[in-house]
């Protein structure tokens, strides 16, 4: 992957993933840190879109590049039907590139979903690029300049080794870790990996059943690593609430969200992929 750009390390935390879809132009939507890997939990934060999934990278555990995925089947037709699906071509916007393949999927979801607003940015992109194989949308990421400005403006710069090329017995190197999303479309549950040659299907799944369908993903995913193994961290992209608490005046959740939202805190993986 060549680094185009200058895109900078991006912290893994809800409120800075929060601020920079706002920068973006995206309306009403915010991202939620989950603490367990719980259905319930997530069913209770209303309208879900997405998860956004960090972990350590490593080859065996990523099952990168392979000729079928260690769990669920590539869906080399999914970009047919309108799923945003865009490859990895650079290093640092791997945080960014998950978020996007949530939002931009869900700006004409099917009903009861709420629709998330795009804002004019990222509806040019969407538009722009519908229709371009992933390669080319991967490009045209890395080649935005109103999104990697956006994503600068919220990262820290730290080099990192590039995961497709470093060697899983270097133990001299920095852990290397890597954002995904998974997000219902179309009736599939789909993973979205740009390291992954294809969209990932993971069998039919309608909206309500997503909080069921993802842990179970999940779960299988984290039962790759080792016992001790615990650096994960998961947050949901949801219907921002104070939306509806604004109705029906709601004011203990309008202050807490806005105290969590100008809280935004340093998260402790500074090296993606």
């Amino acid at each position: 992957m060549a680094d185009v750009g200058g895109w900078s390390t991006i912290e893994s935390d809800e409120g800075l993933f929060t601020s920079l879809i706002e920068t973006l132009g995206v309306k009403d939507t915010q991202f939620e840190e989950l603490i367990s890997l719980d259905a319930d939990t997530i069913r209770s934060l209303g309208p879900v879109y997405g998860v956004i999934f960090l972990f350590k990278w490593t080859r065996e555990a990523a099952g990168a590049r392979a000729e079928a995925p260690l769990d669920g089947t590539y869906d080399q037709t999914a970009t047919d039907n309108n799923l945003f699906f865009a490859a990895q071509t650079i290093q640092n916007a791997c945080g960014t590139q998950a978020i996007l393949s949530v939002i931009l999927n869900h700006d004409n979801p099917p009903a009861p979903q709420p629709a998330i607003e795009l804002g004019e940015e990222l509806r040019s992109f969407k538009d722009f690029t519908t229709g371009f194989p992933p390669e080319l949308r991967g490009e045209a990421l890395s080649n935005s300049e109103s999104i990697r400005t956006a994503h600068n403006s919220f990262a820290r710069a730290s080099p990192f080794a590039d995961e497709t090329a470093r060697p899983q017995d270097d133990e001299k190197g920095a852990d290397v870790y890597h954002f995904i999303a998974y997000t219902p479309v179309n009736g599939t549950l789909y993973e979205l990996d740009g390291l992954q040659p294809y969209p990932i299907s993971h069998g039919p799944c309608g909206t309500g059943e997503f909080p069921e369908k993802v842990i179970e993903v999940l779960q299988r995913r984290i039962a790759r690593y080792p016992p001790e193994e615990t650096h994960f961290n998961l947050m949901a992209v949801v219907k921002d609430p104070r939306g509806r608490a604004r109705e029906i005046g709601d004011v203990e959740t309008l202050e807490r969200e806005e105290r969590e939202e100008g809280c935004v805190a340093v998260g402790e993986y500074s090296q993606t992929v």
